[in-house]
């Protein structure tokens, strides 16, 4: 009777182990990587960074700017009322992605990959540009050191951290090496996963980046000189095209082309009407100076509705009463062409690089061309951007002519009102370039209360009183109040 019941049991056991021969190498998928390397990270990294920041722009930037305005406001709030909660998505966000960001770093560094590792310090400047200069003082030296143990980091002044970020931006333009590949390729960016023929013209797109975000930064500092070198660093920049690429045709903008595969989609892909144009609608200062000069972007960016017999372009106010409220399609919105429209992920542009330039070229600076060149460059450019052509005489008429016998601030309101219509999409871009230099004056509606000023940064998450109490009651006392109307270093 033992036998008979002993020898299933064994007959059992022996199965299990015979199964379990060669189980691990049966369940193994070989598409998976066995480790991470820095391909794996980096174009996932891009897609969700710049989903961020493109929505950002429409749900933030736009309606601040007065690019658009929501179709009714009864509550008497609004960021086009100039009223600005403390902010928590960007914050939360890029302090996520900033640590893959470092991932990638740690990771490229241990293989000896120094083209990712510059690309890991690009992202790295970009985003914590932005992230410092929506609230300020931020964590910076201490962040994404949760895996050290430090969960409370202490928040960096904002002087430290673009003297940190430029001298980044430095060490990755000497790391870059144009005649090799991404190992393990990922870069969705650029698509500098190989070499043609011996070079990388993918790398060699970053590296335009690389510079031209630090002439973006750079002159954002320039009420800073004496504090940091930034005439310095700019000349030396412009004076040195072959080691300090900038932009300089449309292909090497670092735009984000959503490929329209799974996952890869425009956020917008499936936004519903309702959603995402029945509740706004373009603002009347975005779009009648655009109707003044037949923009041809109109049509690429709104759509039109009809007045009598035609079809125009139509805005509403900005800041309006709260008793108003606009009828539903009959001012224009966003085209649906956009929700499909693959270069929508905008980082930077040429056209921003080309008022850089206009700007510096102004101030003095050697350039290699005129203001007035720049200025109209910058205006081709932001058409071929979006896909519209530039109509012949366009820059010669009336309302966009550059005056280069007006005043240094009149030319200077002429070449950042162009570079607020270029900004379309560009995350928090035209706002910071409006805090730094006034410009585009824009309309102050009626119904915005007296006591709203215009904003100069966004308060701090409130969830952060409870998270870091202490580095944040630091950070409040340096900065001098955490109010929305609290300008941040560079703009004092």
């Amino acid at each position: 009777m033992l036998r008979k019941i002993y020898f299933p049991l064994l007959l059992l056991a022996g199965l299990l182990i015979s199964c379990n021969d060669g189980f691990e190498q049966l369940n193994t998928d070989p598409n998976r990587p066995k480790e991470i390397t820095p391909g794996v990270m980096l174009g996932q990294l891009q897609y969700k960074i710049i989903n961020s920041t493109v929505n950002a722009s429409r749900n933030f930037t736009h309606e601040l700017m007065q690019v658009d305005a929501p179709r009714a406001s009864a509550g008497g709030g609004g960021l086009h009322r100039y009223l600005v909660n403390p902010g928590t998505g960007v914050w939360t966000n890029f302090y996520t992605y900033l640590s893959d960001i470092q991932d990638i770093y740690v990771i490229a560094d241990k293989l000896n990959e120094n083209n990712y590792k510059a690309i890991s310090l690009i992202y790295k400047s970009w985003s914590y540009s932005i992230l410092t200069d929506l609230y300020g003082d931020v964590p910076y030296s201490q962040a994404t050191k949760a895996l050290e143990g430090n969960f409370k980091p202490t928040f960096d002044k904002q002087k430290d951290i673009y003297t940190q970020i430029l001298k980044d931006l430095q060490t990755a333009n000497g790391l870059l090496d144009d005649t090799k590949a991404l190992t393990y390729g990922g870069d969705m960016l650029y698509n500098a996963n190989a070499l043609s023929g011996t070079k990388n013209p993918g790398i060699l797109k970053w590296k335009k980046f690389c510079n031209s975000l630090r002439l973006r930064l750079l002159l954002r500092l320039s009420k800073r000189e004496g504090e940091l070198d930034v005439k310095q660093q700019i000349t030396s920049i412009l004076a040195d095209p072959t080691n300090n690429p900038v932009f300089a045709v449309n292909s090497d903008e670092a735009i984000f082309r959503y490929p329209g595969t799974f996952p890869f989609f425009n956020p917008f892909y499936n936004a519903r009407q309702v959603d995402w144009r029945d509740g706004n609608y373009f603002t009347k200062f975005f779009m009648d100076k655009m109707n003044q000069v037949n923009d041809p972007r109109r049509a690429v960016w709104s759509t039109q509705v009809k007045v009598g017999t035609e079809n125009v372009y139509r805005g509403i106010d900005s800041g309006y009463p709260t008793t108003q409220e606009y009828a539903v399609g009959a001012n224009s919105s966003y085209a649906d062409g956009l929700k499909t429209l693959p270069q929508l992920g905008v980082m930077m542009s040429l056209a921003e690089v080309e008022f850089i330039k206009a700007e510096l070229a102004l101030k003095g600076y050697n350039t290699g061309s005129t203001t007035t060149q720049h200025y109209e460059s910058g205006i081709a450019a932001s058409m071929t951007q979006w896909g519209a052509s530039l109509p012949a005489g366009f820059v010669k008429q009336p309302g966009v002519l550059f005056d280069a016998n007006a005043t240094t601030d009149k030319q200077l309101e002429q070449i950042m009102l162009q570079k607020y219509y270029a900004y379309f999409f560009v995350d928090y871009q035209s706002w910071f370039e409006k805090r730094r230099t006034g410009f585009p004056v824009l309309p102050r509606g009626a119904g915005i209360p007296a006591e709203n000023l215009f904003p100069a940064r966004v308060p701090y998450p409130t969830y952060l009183q409870s998270l870091n109490p202490e580095a944040l009651k630091t950070a409040v006392a340096s900065m001098g109040g955490d109010n929305s109307d609290v300008k941040v270093w560079w703009e004092k």
